[in-house]
């Protein structure tokens, strides 16, 4: 198995390395009102630049945040599909920089 490139954790104290979509999913799934309120997800390193988290609302739904000091991005979303988050954050993620992986190219034709 390779490096991890970031890390979600539970207020419970699951985690993951470098979650799937369908792995996202069941962290955020498992969150309750009560002592599992929040999921963090961020680079498995010292300093991270960016992270993501997700926190139930008392009245139903979830709180998204997504912060990325490098880039100036800092958004805070209500959202009530744990389906559409777990697919938002996962493509959120694939944009990050990660230590150790190669940099991103794209070629114009």
């Amino acid at each position: 198995m390779g490096a991890a490139y970031y890390r979600a954790e539970s207020e419970s104290g699951d985690h993951i390395e470098d979650p799937s979509e369908d792995a996202l999913f069941m962290l955020i799934d498992d969150l309750n009102g009560s002592d599992n309120t929040f999921v963090v997800i961020q680079p498995d390193e010292d300093d991270p630049g960016w992270f993501t988290s997700v926190a139930v609302l008392d009245e139903g739904g979830y709180e998204v945040v997504r912060r990325d000091t490098t880039r100036r991005e800092h958004d805070v979303a209500i959202e009530t599909s744990i389906d559409e988050i777990a697919r938002g954050l996962t493509i959120w993620m694939a944009a990050r920089d990660f230590p150790g992986r190669p940099n991103q190219h794209t070629t114009n034709f």
